[in-house]
């Protein structure tokens, strides 16, 4: 791992459901990262184009063909991306031209082929020269997501190497999925992404957790909502439980050693790029010595543990 790297965490508003402001959005924030000479740059889950916070908030979400809901489930499959695609040419080209690592949390549309009209959580890694060498997609989306995301599959379950280092990543809610863990544990990451919609407590611990476990660097990444941004087709719980000003999203990104303690503590309602430099290897080193659960603290001898990284692709055929 490059030793001294500086990372950014995005924390800020998406341009919930307009894919045309968010990827302005997001040229922005990369050109500031750069004059801020950032390594490693990281926005949090679904940044393209905003968590679908409506989800867990309006009140017609759970009834049966309700017109809003069918509206909302229309602009957000429009104002996904595909993968490949235009949207992912334009980060690509981002990354080269300013030799910096960009982590992205997506919708992804699926519009032929199997999935046919299939929306994906995703989360895509593209290295300093523009390549993409990530693309996972959210394994069981959690409760509400269930209405608009479709389950993926094992093929980003594993780090890769970039230019400053071996980085994986799991978004929200697979980092209490043990098995999802260990895959990436054994993969042998040194900087794990954590993509949520805002890292509040339990997050912290999952984080943090994680980190202690997996002896690697973490990098937890949330965003910001105000209950007034949330979109205007359905209507929400009514005062005193959601203020206009209330908080939906409240950031919280953070930095986690491979001891499990704050390298940055999170910072609460602070729209920007969060900065934190890491410290060198010496610190992965150090603490596998006590525990290093996919080296010598497992047991293959008892344990036998395997994934299924294929992923099936729009002509029908499973890639390995």
């Amino acid at each position: 791992m490059k030793s001294g790297l500086k990372i950014g965490m995005v924390q800020d508003k998406p341009a919930l459901l307009h894919l045309e402001k968010s990827l302005e959005h997001l040229q922005t924030r990369v050109q500031e990262a750069a004059a801020e000479k950032v390594d490693l740059l990281v926005f949090g889950e679904t940044f393209l184009t905003g968590y679908p916070a409506w989800l867990d908030h309006g009140r017609e979400v759970a009834h049966w063909s309700h017109p809003a809901v069918k509206r909302m489930y229309s602009q957000m499959m429009q104002q996904g991306i595909t993968v490949p695609g235009p949207e992912t040419e334009l980060i690509a080209q981002l990354a080269a031209q300013h030799q910096m690592v960009i982590a992205i949390g997506i919708h992804e549309r699926v519009t032929k082929g199997p999935g046919n009209g299939t929306l994906f959580n995703g989360l895509l890694l593209f290295d300093a020269d523009g390549s993409l060498l990530l693309h996972h997609r959210k394994l069981v989306p959690t409760y509400t997501e269930r209405l608009v995301h479709g389950p993926g599959d094992g093929f980003g379950l594993q780090a890769v190497d970039t230019a400053i280092g071996r980085i994986g990543g799991l978004i929200c809610w697979e980092h209490w999925m043990p098995l999802s863990r260990q895959a990436l544990h054994d993969s042998g990451e040194d900087i794990h992404l954590a993509l949520w919609p805002s890292v509040h407590e339990m997050h912290q611990i999952a984080s943090r957790h994680y980190a202690f476990e997996g002896r690697c660097f973490v990098v937890a990444v949330g965003q910001l909502l105000q209950a007034k941004e949330l979109p205007g087709d359905l209507s929400y719980t009514e005062p005193p439980e959601l203020l206009p000003e209330s908080w939906v999203m409240n950031g919280q990104s953070c930095v986690i050693g491979p001891d499990g303690q704050f390298i940055r503590q999170p910072e609460l309602h602070t729209a920007g790029i969060l900065t934190c430099t890491l410290p060198g290897e010496e610190a992965l080193f150090a603490e596998r010595m006590t525990l290093d659960v996919s080296g010598h603290y497992q047991r293959r001898d008892v344990f036998h543990f395997s994934v299924n990284r294929k992923r099936l692709t729009d002509d029908g055929e499973v890639t390995p």
